[in-house]
């Protein structure tokens, strides 16, 4: 039994940031029963070429482990199945702009008429309340408006839009909020509605640029830059499109460094000698440190540095993930059976409980509506013939 089994999610959410809050609950046992239409399919579930395949990776990247179910959501009937699912769930999960649910008949206080202790969680752009609630959003966005993109980026160049990261980062913040207002019902009874806004996640993770703001110090774009260490950024190697990560953290590691280049007078020079002398000179280092670097075979350099105590490691892309003995050893990637008997690697939940209980993907992606005689005959009770009924009058579509 994972941690959260036993706990039921009516999942209404659509794209990227919502999803991933639920596909993350679902990893840790919770069953989530996602809502969606034949009528205006998540952008995601459709077919597209990207990632060199036609099927759409960004929908089973969020939705493994899920059950689908049909609702149109725009039919009465539909609506008042929606409510019937509400019913048998403990929490009631959606990321519309702000306000569509309540037009659906489908808000809080609808809701929690339906079942007193639901737990509902809107994720949107810019919150359920203020002046700029009704903004629409997308990943890029959220990283423009929350500050981070204005910080990401070389400082000779524009910001940098964030894409996944930004609705991961978002669906990350939603699930712990969802388990926080699960224990608060635990403790009280009472169910409740968590607001996420997806611009507020970004501004929270910009951490001490705002607070330097604050204070009147402007920071802007660092490219690969730290604020004190150096040397610290990506350095090319002998293999084409591979890059070394190297961050020094101390003047002893830099004297190991030094050494490892063939450049151990760097280690004596006065514009190096310390680490506030080689931060405010760490151009300089850069050329000495990128002609050993150029001259090297990626794995074989990290594996070097690491050995002698200096943080390094090659800027790995997906497919070294999904290669690694470690990642799968830990059963951090997993080879998943979709529907059609198609096997795919998945990146499984990050966390690792003791016992047998851990979380993780145990299916693959749903076919849509492939959940329905589960949960419309045996979880709602409805008979074969008005679940028929419900389908010949579009309500089920």
């Amino acid at each position: 039994m994972k941690p959260l089994t036993g706990l039921r999610i009516a999942d209404f959410t659509v794209h990227a940031a919502g999803p991933f809050c639920t596909h993350m609950l679902s990893q840790m046992g919770a069953e989530v029963i996602k809502v969606e239409t034949a009528l205006r399919p998540d952008i995601f579930r459709k077919p597209h070429a990207v990632y060199g395949r036609q099927g759409p990776a960004t929908f089973d990247q969020v939705s493994s482990n899920k059950l689908s179910v049909r609702l149109n959501l725009k039919h009465p009937e539909g609506v008042a199945l929606a409510k019937k699912l509400v019913g048998v769930a403990d929490v009631a999960a959606e990321s519309f702009r702000a306000g569509v649910m309540a037009r659906l008949g489908l808000g809080y206080d609808i809701l929690r008429d339906v079942k007193r202790d639901i737990v509902m969680v809107s994720v949107s752009s810019s919150g359920q309340t203020g002046p700029e609630s009704h903004f629409a959003g997308y990943a890029p966005l959220f990283g423009a408006w929350g500050g981070l993109g204005y910080l990401s980026g070389h400082a000779d160049g524009p910001p940098v839009e964030m894409r996944h990261v930004m609705d991961h980062s978002v669906g990350m913040h939603a699930a712990l909020a969802t388990l926080a207002a699960l224990n608060r019902r635990r403790r009280t009874g009472e169910g409740c509605h968590v607001d996420i806004a997806a611009r507020e996640v970004a501004s929270s993770l910009v951490g001490d640029f705002l607070t330097a703001a604050s204070a009147g110090v402007s920071v802007g774009r660092m490219g690969n830059d730290d604020m004190v260490r150096a040397p610290h950024g990506l350095f090319p190697t002998a293999d084409a499109d591979r890059w070394l990560s190297i961050s020094v953290s101390s003047d002893a590691e830099w004297k190991v460094l030094a050494g490892i280049i063939g450049q151990p007078q760097l280690a004596d020079d006065p514009r190096f000698a310390t680490q506030a002398e080689r931060h405010a000179n760490r151009r300089a280092l850069d050329a000495p440190i990128g002609a050993w670097s150029a001259g090297q075979g990626g794995e074989a350099a990290a594996e070097r540095l690491q050995a002698e105590g200096i943080a390094a490691h090659l800027s790995w892309a997906a497919s070294d993930i999904v290669a690694d003995p470690h990642m799968r050893a830990r059963g951090a990637i997993l080879d998943i059976a979709e529907t059609d008997g198609t096997i795919r690697a998945a990146i499984g939940h990050p966390a690792r409980f003791a016992g047998d209980d851990a979380p993780g993907i145990t299916r693959g992606t749903p076919a849509l509506g492939g959940d329905e005689d589960y949960v419309y005959g045996e979880l709602l009770g409805l008979s074969r013939a008005r679940i028929g009924a419900l389908v010949e009058d579009e309500a089920i579509y």
